[in-house]
């Protein structure tokens, strides 16, 4: 079978697992290798990356930038669910992958490539997302997951390859190999002593967030504004998606907020520790919903609340392309229809506080919740009736429990 391929597009980060990677596949297969990295908002150096992929021989490089496609069409859509994986994960490294995966197929297309490759390991949930993300868009699409396929055991095990092979490598076989995935959104930080769930997080690992204790001692406060749900300024200032998101996770993140430290459960089965680090989308969280709190429908925002967790869940397990996320997709944009407006907040110490909110399509009625006199907005005898017709079948059930408590 190994024969049939001749040319493979490979999504390549740079890293030590990919770097290896590359270099496998040419050997294992004696095929053509494209390099593809996708810039998504992460910290990596074009030059270097490229040049890395040169010295092993892949037969081109394309690096993409698609931080503004990756926040626009694909965050932002998420956010509108107000999205929680199981009541904190704010999906940083689950969102990414149907992106990378859709320009993996398309360029095989182009490149007229028999495969696309990736490094995610056998025991996470990447390689299901990028792979039941590529066969939802291209059915015959071969995919190979290494991880899966050689003897290697353990990243340890990538370093000496690297050194055999005489691959230069930024790392040895004693340093602590945390793994790291890293986008505009977030960054995650598994392995290691982060295995032991009792052990607390070394502060080394945080990149993007200060601690507590180095936060700023005052507050600080900032706005921002939605249209239809999706965030486009701050401060009054208008600016594309990605730029958006770029000066939220420094506001954010330098008032120390957005870390969190949870032990989820992997659609593999198993229980995993990551750390991770989303100052904007954490404080966008807490906007979004203070928006929506004035101008969304209650029974429209209970639906989407109770659909929320179904949702959240398509999206970790890699459905994002399946019929069903479309559908849910649909209903959440209908629903964003009217959340138009600006929320200030304060940020101080990690803590987020709403300020206040303010929209045009605003539901609230201050005539009508007054505590004062309403000028007759509102009549409070129509809750007799409404309290009656409520009450009536629990005042039934009350009857027969009684009857049966004296038989």
């Amino acid at each position: 079978m190994t024969d049939k391929i001749k040319k493979i597009v490979l999504a390549y980060s740079g890293g030590l697992d990919t770097t290896v990677i590359l270099h496998w596949l040419k050997n294992t297969y004696d095929a053509e290798v494209i390099a593809f990295t996708a810039d998504i908002g992460q910290e990596h150096d074009p030059d270097l990356v490229r040049d890395r992929a040169n010295s092993i021989g892949a037969s081109k490089i394309i690096i993409e930038d698609l931080k503004e496609e990756f926040i626009k069409d694909f965050v932002f859509p998420m956010f509108k669910a107000n999205t929680v994986y199981e009541g904190e994960y704010l999906l940083g490294t689950s969102i990414a992958r149907p992106l990378i995966s859709k320009r993996l197929v398309e360029i095989a297309e182009e490149e007229g490539a028999d495969a696309i490759a990736h490094g995610a390991t056998g025991k996470g949930n990447d390689q299901i997302r990028f792979e039941i993300g590529s066969y939802s868009l291209n059915p015959d699409i071969k995919v190979i997951a290494p991880w899966r396929d050689w003897d290697f055991k353990s990243r340890a095990d990538l370093v000496e390859y690297c050194q055999k092979h005489q691959i230069e490598i930024e790392t040895s076989p004693d340093e602590p190999l945390y793994s790291t995935d890293e986008n505009l959104l977030h960054t995650s930080y598994e392995g290691e002593i982060l295995e032991d769930p009792s052990i607390e997080a070394p502060e080394e690992i945080w990149q993007r967030t200060s601690s507590l204790y180095d936060a700023p001692d005052d507050a600080e406060e900032i706005s921002v504004d939605f249209e239809s749900g999706v965030p486009t300024g701050v401060n009054g200032r208008q600016m594309k998606s990605s730029d958006l998101l770029e000066v939220l996770n420094e506001v954010a993140g330098k008032h120390g907020i957005g870390r969190l430290d949870l032990v989820e459960n992997r659609f593999t089965g198993m229980k995993s520790r990551g750390c991770y680090e989303t100052p904007g989308g954490t404080l966008l969280l807490k906007a979004h919903r203070a928006m929506e709190s004035i101008t969304l429908d209650s029974q429209a925002g209970h639906l989407k609340d109770d659909l929320m967790p179904k949702y959240a869940q398509l999206i970790y397990d890699g459905f994002w392309w399946s019929p069903e996320r479309e559908a849910l997709q649909a209903l959440i944009d209908k629903t964003q229809e009217y959340v138009s407006g600006s929320v200030k907040l304060s940020l101080y110490k990690g803590n987020i506080t709403i300020l206040g909110r303010s929209s045009v399509m605003s539901l609230y009625d201050p005539k009508i919740v007054t505590f004062e006199d309403d000028g007759n907005a509102y009549n409070q005898a129509d809750a007799t009736g409404f309290i009656k017709i409520n009450s009536l079948r629990l005042k039934k059930a009350a009857k027969r429990k009684k009857l049966t408590n004296n038989s």
